[in-house]
């Protein structure tokens, strides 16, 4: 049974596997949590990071100091559950107040099991992870605590997130179909990896039919809804573990259907284009990354959740085993490859969120691109 601690000076501690601690109060549940220790740089938009299925197994910092201001909503999650493992801030909101708030996130985090710290220093912690990297971490309050070598021992043998398989975690286990906003002009068929509630919705407003299909989909699942277009999911784990995905979206890349991926569908595409995949340093996160599209020059601010990236070529154009393949995007922070694009087929990618839940608009036009491919597909 969990307990909020709102209000209560409840002890916590951080304990990262490098041994480094940080101490500070209860945040939400009590007990003790383990998790990838990440860092996420927006300023607002947290119960949409909070129920981002990319988060699964990720301890969130978050560098904004002071979280909870609008209290929680029943609108805004991304899914039906917060996914992170734990969740850290310096500075909670007393009171929320916001004429949508029905209830305090402190409340909820305790409601969902959600062991959380606040009072730490955020801003020593990122830059601790900034210069060591992302590494595992744990979270301890009430009865969990013991002394720091115990605790240590026990995050050291908290299981990497290199090398985890976690989409099918998280993903539907059963299809369901999101209709199409006014007059239906597509059907596609989106593979959920981990997908954001925002994700089909924005192909809706644009009259897309959209069967939302399970990570273990196969391409007789794909292609039993006659899909007009093809989408693959963000979601969490290392692009290196799903087989699975890519041999399908090379199934998709045979038949030449138009197809879109995000995050961790680029990732897929990535793979499925013969590239290799690995694992950043401390990844993006947060609502306020700057982008470059290649192919207009036009610098976009994007909401990114990402911490393994595609390994391609940035200056040349690649032969695959479907056509010329280039890099169509580039993080203007430290040159990564943020979104790719067959030249002879029907098929591109983005490493970041243009659905922008939350987070700025300027990669929304990503979707209208999608609906061209499949107009001319028809045509």
């Amino acid at each position: 049974m969990t307990t909020s601690t709102r209000g209560t000076k409840t002890p916590a501690v951080l304990v990262l596997e490098d041994g480094r601690t940080f101490r500070g109060r209860a945040y939400g549940a009590v007990g003790e949590t383990f998790g990838e220790a990440v860092f996420s740089t927006g300023m607002t938009g947290y119960q949409e990071t909070l129920t981002d299925p990319s988060y699964h197994r990720q301890v969130v910092v978050m560098t904004a100091p002071h979280i909870g201001n609008t209290g929680v909503n029943d609108e805004d999650p991304e899914s039906a559950r917060i996914w992170v493992s734990g969740y850290v801030v310096r500075d909670p909101a007393r009171v929320p107040s916001n004429w949508r708030s029905v209830r305090s996130l402190d409340e909820e985090l305790a409601a969902q099991g959600v062991v959380g710290i606040s009072g730490v220093d955020t801003r020593a912690l990122t830059r601790h992870l900034r210069e060591r990297g992302a590494m595992r971490v744990g979270i301890f309050s009430g009865p969990a605590l013991a002394d720091d070598a115990a605790l240590l021992a026990k995050v050291q043998a908290a299981p990497q997130m290199k090398g985890a398989d976690l989409s099918a975690e998280v993903a539907t286990t059963e299809p369901y179909v999101v209709p199409a906003i006014g007059e239906k002009r597509f059907t596609v068929a989106a593979v959920d990896l981990g997908i954001k509630g925002m994700t089909p919705q924005r192909m809706a407003e644009r009259g897309i039919e959209v069967h939302v299909l399970p990570a273990t989909a196969t391409m007789e699942d794909v292609y039993a809804v006659e899909p007009d277009g093809v989408f693959f999911s963000n979601g969490p784990g290392d692009p290196a573990t799903a087989d699975h995905p890519v041999s399908v979206m090379r199934g998709v890349l045979e038949r030449g259907t138009p197809l879109f991926g995000i995050c961790f569908g680029n990732q897929i595409l990535g793979r499925a284009l013969g590239f290799g995949t690995y694992k950043l340093k401390y990844g993006h996160r947060g609502i306020n990354q700057p982008v470059q599209d290649r192919a207009t020059g036009k610098v976009e601010i994007t909401a990114h959740n990402h911490g393994f990236a595609v390994d391609a070529p940035l200056d040349t154009v690649s032969e695959t085993p479907y056509g010329r393949a280039e890099v169509s995007h580039v993080c203007l922070n430290d040159n990564v490859v943020e979104g790719l694009r067959l030249l002879d087929r029907p098929a591109f990618s983005v490493q970041y969120h243009p659905e922008a839940a939350a987070g700025p608009h300027d990669a929304a036009y990503l979707f209208d691109r999608f609906v061209k491919l499949m107009e001319g597909q028809r045509a």
